[in-house]
């Protein structure tokens, strides 16, 4: 997905952006960067790969090659940002947050009316690119960026670094992606994560709406488009993608986490279904709030089996090969036999998609010596792979742990009923879930509901994006 952020202060303002883009390394692990403008010498840039090291280390030579009162950083996991643009409104920086599924299609109107678009490797075309032609048709940014992003099949939350040392920021047009503005006494910055922004000394200031655009120089904020009424923010900020120590349309994730543990096994406790186990683990690390939440509701004992060894390991879904993906995922995961060998283990994990790394996971428990292991997944059946943000690596659909499942039972004719496989409490809901325990070798598996994930969030669902499980927009 990734993640941005930025600064524009009287005094220099990169070690700000230094820490404040760092920590958004969680959103994304293929590239980095950072843009800067300095009085007098305009705009700089710097990126770097990051997909074997951390965004600290390749960019700690920053402090001896960049200055400047506005920076920008970003990190993703996709193309190379912020670009440097020279145009009609002078020379800028770019960087964007989400995806643009029509991307071939805008590149190739562009080239039919004005000849042709910088390539990369192997063809590919640089979004940001894109973005910054699409901003050219208008005569003003602010006019620009509304255009790109009414062009634009997907989402695109955008920050722009101006040759006058001005930030222009738009949160996306239905607010999928969160856009935080903070201030101190020497200026303002912009921030995906509420904490980023707190870490290195601002006060959260000012939450963007759905497709509100703002311009900050270090002594003022200046609305250039009021906010929309729609928002979709995206689920799955609470369920996997945000920082816990994060805020959302004012509600933390941590704190959201815990209580929709708390809501799962509440349903279970209803519904009978509460299984006798030695105690409840959360799949760490994103896992272990929502488990913590159902121990703590059903009253069965909270335990670490296996922790992760993160110090010297890359992120599992660092590897491009999805095999190697897999092995550091295994070698991270250092068990704790004492509370593995001979015991019933209830796992909550924040969400099941492909399956095959929680898989890996539980062969590892039982190869540890665990008697059996019962999965829950704190969000419900992941049925459409997003569109929105491109969490999920899928190619298809099908690759989807619940649709391949569905195929194996009912052949397409199964995709007719999604609502219902969907639902613990249905024929076909049962017959996936069941379908799916014996692929991963696993005595019971259960879903969160939506409707109680939406309880969770605490926010209308019409406010929500939930896509990914029900399929609509």
């Amino acid at each position: 997905m990734g993640g941005f952020f930025g600064a524009v202060k009287r005094c220099d303002a990169l070690s700000d952006v230094y820490f404040g883009t760092d920590y958004h390394s969680h959103l994304g692990t293929v590239s980095a960067g950072l843009a800067s403008y300095e009085n007098g010498k305009g705009i700089n840039r710097e990126i770097h790969s990051i997909s074997n090291s951390p965004f600290r280390t390749k960019f700690a030579d920053a402090f001896d090659t960049m200055k400047g009162t506005s920076f920008i950083g970003c990190i993703n996991d996709s193309e190379p940002q912020p670009l440097t643009i020279k145009s009609k409104f002078g020379v800028y920086a770019i960087c964007f947050i989400g995806v643009i599924n029509n991307i071939k299609e805008l590149a190739d109107e562009y080239i039919e009316n004005s000849g042709f678009i910088t390539s990369m490797s192997y063809g590919k075309i640089n979004s940001a690119e894109i973005i910054a032609l699409l901003i050219n048709h208008k005569s003003t940014f602010a006019e620009g960026i509304e255009y790109a992003q009414e062009k634009i099949d997907g989402t695109a939350s955008i920050m722009v670094l101006k040759d006058d040392g001005h930030i222009i920021v738009a949160r996306d047009k239905v607010g999928r992606l969160p856009v935080l503005i903070g201030k101190n006494d020497d200026g303002f910055c912009v921030s995906f994560e509420s904490f980023a922004c707190q870490k290195v000394g601002y006060d959260e200031y000012y939450s963007l709406g759905s497709g509100e655009i703002v311009e900050l120089s270090c002594d003022k904020m200046t609305i250039l488009k009021k906010r929309q009424e729609k928002m979709k923010i995206c689920s799955f900020l609470w369920s996997y993608y945000g920082f816990p120590t994060s805020t959302y349309e004012g509600v933390n994730v941590e704190v959201m986490r815990c209580k929709n543990g708390e809501n799962m096994a509440e349903m279970e406790k209803k519904n009978g279904t509460l299984p006798q186990v030695d105690c409840v683990a959360g799949v760490p690390d994103s896992g272990t709030p929502h488990a913590i939440g159902y121990a703590n509701a059903s009253h069965l004992p909270f335990a670490r089996p296996f922790i992760k060894y993160t110090p010297t390991w890359p992120r599992s879904f660092t590897p491009i090969n999805q095999a190697e993906r897999n092995r550091v995922a295994k070698m991270k995961q250092i068990p704790v036999n004492e509370l593995i060998k001979d015991k019933n283990l209830l796992f909550v994990d924040d969400s099941i998609v492909r399956g095959t790394q929680i898989r890996e996971t539980i062969d590892f428990l039982y190869e540890s010596g665990a008697a059996k292991v019962h999965m829950r997944s704190a969000c419900p059946p992941i049925m459409y792979g997003c569109k929105f943000l491109n969490f999920s690596r899928s190619t298809s659909d099908n690759d989807l742990i619940t649709r391949a499942t569905i195929l194996e039972l009912e052949g397409e004719e199964g995709f007719k009923h999604i609502d219902e496989y969907s639902d613990a409490n249905t024929e076909r809901g049962k017959n996936m879930r069941k379908k799916i325990c014996e692929k991963l070798h696993i005595e019971s598996l259960e879903f969160q509901s939506i409707d109680e994930l939406v309880k969770s969030i605490g926010i209308d669902k019409c406010k929500l994006c939930t896509y990914c499980w029900d399929g609509k927009e």
